[in-house]
């Protein structure tokens, strides 16, 4: 008998930014503790056909995949959590269902049918759900559909599940996200907005089977059967979520509560009993968070923390994680900073207070904003050997100011900043100059996992531990190789290369010269997992650490 593939849907109430995708990662991790086979999907409601050109301080950062795809972030927490690699199928917006319905409609792909909103975008976004657990061969497919409930937006990402519960009343779950607020004055906390939310998901026809109740703390037992007896659900599948000091804390609190056992009922999956082994490596992770006896302070300068008058550190979220993981295995706790790189440039006598950091990261960005900035505190952090990390613009950055100010070359740039430099030091790859003179942005830089071959005696060499790598990109942009040869003669080393040599990936200065002064091309931090620190940041921790001694 053919296994039928289990489908839990994930959905928030009252507020945005409640907690859907992590409380998605950690029901399949969970799940996948129980010896099932798990995979996940990101639903996003918005018009984009991708998340490649949305402003990251506005929806956080891009995730890229393996095959390239630019996704929501969540996608990353995906990954992270279940230590796995998604594809495109795991992720669709509004915008990728509606192109691919009205290609197939340009196509005769309908045979001459009418084509309507309702039904037949509700049924390709069940085709690409079933197509995502076929080709993973999942036991259960867990999928988180974005925004918030009543909004028009994903009304029919709603209807799609509402069509599959129909057909599949079975292997079908629905998993409600809600909060529960406790205002100051009243000092009580409040189920009511929960209720709505509840009643306003029965309106798309959808009963929710678990409330995963999100508070500032753990629910007591009352509110926990007022919700069972105004949400119509047993009252053991109302389910705490209080606020904790780490993310990684969130499956263990659900397992508190025996939620894998109460989905695995409620699905009707066979299922081992949860796996010891790999869950005592987990909790020893999610210890890590609270326990490191010792401090690493690291600078993060960066144009994408700004929104209004607060700090969107989701810009950089797949750095920030990636930070922890290297640092935990240290047992250190990192203390990271925000500073804006345009700070520097209207008072350069900040860089001095870099010097209280024990390491400095750039990470990825685009266009001119604060790249003088970031070029002043690059020039710090080298002249003052605290460890710098460089990833992808911040590689870029690290090329121009050490030809600017070791080889002389004082207009060096890229062509992205100042078209006009004689000495373009990073240019525009030449599969680039047709996107960008045709104006077509949307998914066309060099994306997703391409090889790269490391030099012998290099600080990348001794980090990976292996000669060839792989590692996912995301730009536009490349060193120039008319300027290779001058920067090595300078001191200046490419320990990474595109299998051909023709594409830089690596950069660094040798340790004789600075304890870690490195950039990579790539994104290191998309590969970064709980508990598979990714090498280089290992490597840059240990440096920071080092420096701190």
């Amino acid at each position: 008998m053919k296994k039928q593939t289990k489908y839990i849907f994930v959905v928030g109430g009252v507020i945005s930014g409640v907690g859907k995708g992590v409380t998605s990662s950690s029901l399949g991790l969970i799940l996948k503790n129980r010896g099932l086979k798990v995979t996940a999907i990101k639903i996003d409601p918005y018009i984009n056909v991708d998340a490649g050109t949305m402003n990251p301080t506005e929806h956080g950062e891009v995730f890229v995949l393996k095959d390239g795809d630019e996704t929501d972030q969540d996608m990353g927490n995906y990954e992270r959590f279940l230590d796995l690699n998604l594809t495109r199928i795991n992720y669709m917006t509004t915008g990728r269902v509606y192109k691919a319905v009205i290609e197939k409609e340009r196509n005769l792909e309908y045979k001459g049918k009418c084509v309507e909103v309702v039904p037949h975008i509700p049924l390709e976004v069940i085709k690409r759900i079933e197509e995502a657990g076929k080709n993973s061969k999942a036991d259960v497919v867990v999928i988180e559909i974005g925004g918030t409930i009543g909004e028009y937006q994903n009304m029919l990402f709603l209807e799609a599940a509402r069509m599959m519960k129909l057909s599949h009343p079975k292997d079908v779950v629905f998993v409600m996200v809600s909060y529960l607020p406790t205002p100051q004055k009243v000092g009580e906390m409040k189920t009511k907005p929960t209720q709505h939310a509840v009643r306003t998901l029965n309106a798309s026809g959808i009963q929710p089977d678990f409330l995963i109740a999100r508070a500032d703390v753990v629910l007591d037992n009352k509110r926990k059967e007022k919700i069972s007896l105004f949400c119509n659900m047993p009252v053991d599948r109302v389910i705490s979520a209080p606020d904790v000091d780490s993310i990684y804390d969130i499956p263990l609190n659900f397992e508190k509560e025996k939620l894998s056992d109460k989905l695995c009922d409620i699905l009707n999956v066979s299922h081992k009993k949860s796996d010891a082994k790999a869950w005592k490596k987990w909790k020893n992770f999610a210890k890590y968070a609270h326990n490191g006896k010792h401090t690493v302070k690291i600078a993060m300068i960066g144009k994408y923390f700004e929104t209004g008058d607060f700090i969107l550190s989701d810009s950089y979220l797949s750095v920030i994680e990636a930070i922890k993981y290297s640092s935990y295995t240290q047992n250190r706790k990192p203390v990271m900073t925000w500073l804006n790189s345009v700070d520097f440039e209207k008072n350069p006598t900040k860089l001095k207070e870099l010097k209280k950091y024990d390491g400095i990261i750039i990470p990825g960005g685009f266009g001119s904003r604060g790249v003088e900035g970031n070029l002043k505190a690059i020039k710090f952090a080298r002249e003052n050997k605290i460890p710098y990390f460089g990833l992808c613009y911040g590689m870029q950055m690290m090329v121009i100011e050490y030809a600017r100010n070791v080889l002389g070359l004082k207009d060096a740039n890229t062509r992205e900043v100042n078209p006009n430099s004689k000495n373009m030091v990073i240019d525009v790859m030449e599969s680039q100059k047709e996107i960008l003179k045709n104006n077509s942005y949307g998914g066309s830089m060099r994306l997703g996992a391409y090889k790269a071959v490391l030099r012998e005696g290099t600080i990348a060499k001794e980090a990976y531990a292996k000669k060839e790598i792989e590692e996912r990109h995301r730009h536009r942009y490349e060193v120039n190789p008319a300027f290779i040869g001058e920067l090595e003669v300078k001191g200046f080393v490419f320990s990474g290369s595109s299998p051909d040599g023709h594409l830089m990936e690596i950069a660094e200065l040798p340790k004789n010269k600075h304890p870690f002064f490195l950039g990579t091309q790539f994104h290191p931090e998309f590969l970064a997992r709980p508990l598979s620190p990714h090498p280089l940041f290992t490597a840059f921790i240990k440096a920071c650490i080092n420096k701190k001694k």
